[in-house]
């Protein structure tokens, strides 16, 4: 399964009223291990940034006037995220930018939803935390992931972030890396390193769970699904 999240600046809040978007940040993710495949740009809008936006971001307009056009990295952003899941943080807001962006220009390119599907993490966090705060900080302080070096938002740092925050929420990785998998599969291979049992050896001591561990491990399976809404696939 291939994940990308992804996280974008803005002029200002309102695609409707001219603004555009400035900075395109996303990290991969292959069956929930982060890849390194980054993908990050800066983009001159053609507009001035709202005094606002920068002192969210620090992303000045002297700064994006030498970057390129939407339309010069349209096609390779699609490319980069095709088939995959976005994971997005408040995605109604990114998306909506990014269509409103593709619906710019002058080679149609449809809708960003006519290539991947959308994860929208607050829809998530506000499933499993109802009545509190789900920003981003604060799913951080809730989680233990360390963002004191985030002073300002910037795409990519809010990307690497949600990676880490999204990654807790949904169980943490799971996946072997691919250096642990040729590792594994390069030790299989080589027989005259695997240790035999002899045939005439002890059985195995077995240790049963007492009865208290196993309504203590039941309790918890309990609180775990009252968490997640969904049915445990190994109840």
């Amino acid at each position: 399964m291939r994940q990308i999240v992804l996280d974008t600046e803005t002029t200002g809040l309102e695609p409707t009223r001219g603004h555009r978007i400035i900075e395109i940040g996303c990290v991969e993710m292959v069956n929930r291990r982060l890849t390194g495949n980054h993908y990050h740009v800066y983009i001159n809008p053609r507009r001035e940034v709202d005094d606002g936006a920068i002192e969210v971001h620090g992303i000045t307009n002297e700064f994006l006037a030498d970057k390129p056009f939407f339309e010069d990295i349209a096609e390779g952003f699609i490319e980069y995220v095709k088939d995959s899941e976005l994971v997005i943080h408040n995605a109604p807001f990114d998306v909506g930018f990014l269509n409103h962006e593709l619906k710019l220009l002058t080679k149609s390119l449809g809708n960003l939803e006519d290539y991947c599907t959308v994860l929208d993490t607050l829809v998530l966090a506000r499933q499993m935390h109802p009545g509190q705060k789900n920003s981003l900080d604060a799913l951080c302080k809730r989680y233990g992931i360390d963002n004191s070096h985030r002073e300002l938002h910037g795409a990519l740092l809010d990307s690497e972030i949600l990676a880490e925050v999204y990654l807790s929420m949904t169980g943490g990785q799971t996946d072997l890396t691919l250096t642990q998998k040729q590792d594994y599969l390069a030790s299989a291979k080589d027989d005259e390193g695997i240790r035999r049992l002899p045939e005439n050896r002890q059985p195995f001591k077995i240790i049963k769970a007492s009865d208290e561990e196993i309504s203590s491990h039941q309790e918890y399976l309990k609180k775990m699904q009252e968490t997640c809404g969904d049915k445990l696939i190994w109840q």
